[in-house]
C-alpha cells in the first residue's frame, strides 16, 4: 500500500470517530472505516456537494458536524463563499497546498511579493502570506484594490512577485501605462501566481511575451486550497500531490476513466476539518497518462464548466440562492436577473430588475439592492438596470453568464 493510502486510512478513522457528519454520511451508505483501505475505496462514500455542506452548517451551526477537534483549539475561523464557516487549528490542508504551489511557482527568499488576495474572512491571503514568509520572502499584504498605492509600492520596493487574480494584474499594468510608466522596463516584477478566475490564453500570452512574466496559473477552492496548476500555458492542469483529487460521475459519485468528464471531488487530510469527498461543483476531463499506474501528480484535469448554476465572479462564487436571499431583503422587487460579462479582461456583474410598483423610488432601491448584493455575495454589482416586465421572463435564470473565454 502507498503512503497516500496509509494517510487516507488514518484520516478516515479520525473523521469517523470525531466528526459526527462524516460518521453519519458513511453509516448512511453502509460504510465503515475498515472498508476504506485505498484511494479506490473512496468511491464507496457518497459525494458531499458544497450546497449540501451549506445546508448541513445551516441545520447544525456553525460547522455542520465536520469539526473533528475541540472548538477551543481553533486558531482561526474563516467565512468563505457559500457561505461556509471554515475552522483552522494549525497549518492544515490549506497551508499544505500553498506550500506546494509556492515551490512550483519558484518563489524564494530573495523575492519581494505583493499579495493581492483578500486577508479578510477567506483563508487564501493569510495562507499564502504565511508560506511566503516561511521561505524567507518579503510580503506586501496589499489585499484587494487601491491600484495607485499598489503600483507605488511595487515601484518603490522593487516587487519581484505577484499573487492574485490575473485580471487585477492586468489592471495594474494598464494603470501603470496610463501613467506613462514603462512596466517592463521600470518595474522589477518577474513572477506571477494567478488564481481565483480563468486565465484566457490571450491574456496569458500578453503577460508572458509582452511583459516577460513567468506565470503559474492555479486552480483551487476556498475550502480546500490549491488543487492543480499550469506553468506552460497548456489546457490540462497538473494535479498537486495532495489532497486526494478524483474526477467522479456527478450522478453516481464513482470515479470516471481517462478522457471522461466528471466532477472534481476532493478528500483532504485536515484533521481539524476533514472534508471527505467534497464535490467542488467543477466539471473536468480526467487526463491520465498511465491508468492504474500513475501517481496523482502525474495526472491532469481540463476544466470545462460547472455542475450547478453557480458562477465565479471576480474570484468569488455567486450562487443563485445567495442572490435570491439578497433580493428578498429589498421590498418592491418583482423579479431580477444578474448578467455576468467580461469586457476588457474584467468580470462585470449587472443586475436587471423588474419592479413590483413602477412608482417606486429607483434611486433608493438601487442603493438598497447594491448593499444587499454586496453583503450576501461579497461581490459588488457594477450596474443596476430597471427593465419593463416583458423584458425579463418570469422563468428567466437568476444568473446569466455571457462571458466567453478565448
Amino acid at each position: 500500500m502507498s503512503v497516500t493510502d496509509d494517510k487516507l486510512r488514518r484520516i478516515i478513522q479520525h473523521a469517523y470517530a470525531n466528526a459526527p457528519a462524516v460518521e453519519e454520511i458513511m453509516s448512511g451508505a453502509g460504510v465503515s472505516p475498515g472498508d476504506i483501505q485505498t484511494v479506490a475505496d473512496l468511491d464507496k462514500i457518497p459525494v458531499t456537494s458544497k450546497d449540501r455542506l451549506v445546508e448541513l452548517q445551516t441545520a447544525n451551526p456553525p460547522f455542520g458536524g465536520f469539526l473533528a477537534v475541540p472548538i477551543n483549539t481553533l486558531q482561526h475561523v474563516f467565512f468563505s463563499p457559500g457561505p461556509l464557516y471554515e475552522p483552522s487549528a494549525d497549518q492544515g490542508a490549506m497551508i499544505d497546498t500553498a506550500q506546494g504551489i509556492i515551490e512550483i511557482a519558484a518563489f524564494d527568499a530573495d523575492d519581494v511579493v505583493i499579495n493581492t488576495f483578500s486577508y479578510h474572512l477567506i483563508p487564501t491571503g493569510l495562507a499564502v502570506d504565511l508560506v511566503l514568509t516561511q521561505i524567507g520572502a518579503t510580503v506586501i499584504p496589499a489585499g484587494v484594490g487601491n491600484a495607485d498605492l499598489q503600483l507605488k509600492m511595487m515601484l518603490d520596493l522593487g516587487v519581484t512577485g505577484y499573487v492574485g487574480t490575473p485580471s487585477w494584474l492586468m489592471a495594474l499594468i494598464e494603470k501603470a501605462e496610463e501613467s506613462d510608466l514603462d512596466f517592463r522596463g521600470q518595474f522589477s516584477l518577474r513572477k506571477a501566481l494567478v488564481s481565483a478566475e480563468p486565465l484566457p490564453p490571450l491574456l496569458r500570452q500578453t503577460l508572458a511575451d509582452k511583459y516577460g512574466l513567468s506565470i503559474t496559473n492555479v486552480y483551487g477552492t476556498a475550502e480546500l486550497g490549491s488543487l492543480a496548476y499550469d506553468i506552460e500555458g497548456a489546457l490540462p492542469m497538473h494535479l498537486l500531490r495532495t489532497p486526494i483529487i478524483q474526477v467522479a460521475n456527478p450522478e453516481t459519485g464513482r470515479s470516471v476513466g481517462p478522457g471522461e468528464t466528471g466532477e472534481v471531488v476532493v478528500t483532504s487530510f485536515d484533521e481539524t476539518y476533514p472534508l471527505i469527498r467534497l464535490g467542488t461543483g467543477d466539471l473536468a476531463v480526467n487526463v491520465d497518462p498511465a491508468p492504474g499506474e500513475s501517481q496523482q501528480e502525474e495526472r491532469s484535469i481540463i476544466l470545462v464548466g460547472r455542475v450547478g448554476d453557480a458562477v465565479k465572479v471576480r474570484g468569488m462564487f455567486v450562487h443563485p440562492n445567495q442572490l435570491t436571499f439578497a433580493l428578498s431583503q429589498v421590498p418592491g422587487i418583482a423579479r431580477a436577473q444578474v448578467v455576468v460579462t467580461r469586457p476588457a479582461n474584467r468580470d462585470e456583474m449587472s443586475l436587471r430588475v423588474v419592479l413590483a410598483d413602477e412608482a417606486a423610488d429607483r434611486e433608493q432601491l438601487s442603493v438598497a439592492l447594491g448593499e444587499a448584493i454586496q453583503a450576501a455575495c461579497r461581490v459588488r454589482a457594477d450596474r443596476i438596470e430597471f427593465v419593463p416586465a416583458d423584458a425579463l421572463a418570469e422563468d428567466a435564470k437568476v444568473i446569466l453568464d455571457e462571458r466567453t473565454w478565448g
